[in-house]
C-alpha cells in the first residue's frame, strides 16, 4: 500500500507542476482568455517598428487598453502599417494623439504607447494616428556610439 500512496503523491505534484507551466505559458504569450470582444479599430504608420510583435500591447499611461492585431508594409508611403484594436470603452483618444513604440525594460519586448492630445475631436473606427515615433533601435544606438568614439 505504501508505494501506491507515493505514486499518487507524485502524480498530484506533476499534474499540478503542468497546470503551473500551462499558466504560466498563457500569461507570457500575451494571450487574454477573458478577452473583451467590444472593440474599434485605429491605425499608425512607423517607419520603424524593431520588432513590434501581433498581439503585442497597446497602453495609455501604462494601462493596456488595446493590442496589435496586424502589421503590413504600406507599398505606397514606404511604411510599416500597424492596426491595433482599442477597447471600445476607451473612446478620448483625441485626433492629436501620439503612438510610439517602446521596449519594456533594456531588452524587452515591444508595445506601443499612445499619448493623449488635446483636441476635442476624438478618434473613431479605422482612423489612423499622424504623429508617431518609431522604435528605438538598440544596434543602430550602439553603432553611433561606437563611431564617435573613434
Amino acid at each position: 500500500m505504501q508505494p501506491r500512496t507515493i505514486e499518487v503523491i507524485v502524480g498530484i505534484f506533476m499534474l499540478t507542476g503542468l497546470i503551473a507551466l500551462g499558466t504560466l505559458a498563457i500569461q507570457i504569450s500575451g494571450l487574454d482568455v477573458n478577452e473583451d470582444l467590444d472593440s474599434y479599430t485605429v491605425h499608425a504608420n512607423f517607419e520603424n517598428i524593431g520588432g513590434l510583435v501581433v498581439r503585442s500591447k497597446v497602453t495609455i499611461a501604462g494601462v493596456k487598453v488595446g493590442q496589435v492585431v496586424k502589421i503590413s508594409y504600406d507599398k505606397e508611403l514606404y511604411l510599416a502599417r500597424v492596426r491595433m484594436e482599442i477597447d471600445e470603452n476607451i473612446n478620448n483618444i483625441s485626433i492629436d494623439s501620439t503612438a510610439a513604440i517602446l521596449t519594456e525594460g533594456l531588452l524587452g519586448g515591444k508595445y506601443i504607447g499612445l499619448t493623449l492630445g488635446a483636441e476635442d475631436e476624438v478618434l473613431g473606427d479605422g482612423d489612423t494616428i499622424e504623429d508617431t515615433q518609431s522604435a528605438i533601435v538598440l544596434e543602430e544606438l550602439i553603432g553611433k556610439f561606437l563611431l564617435n568614439q573613434f
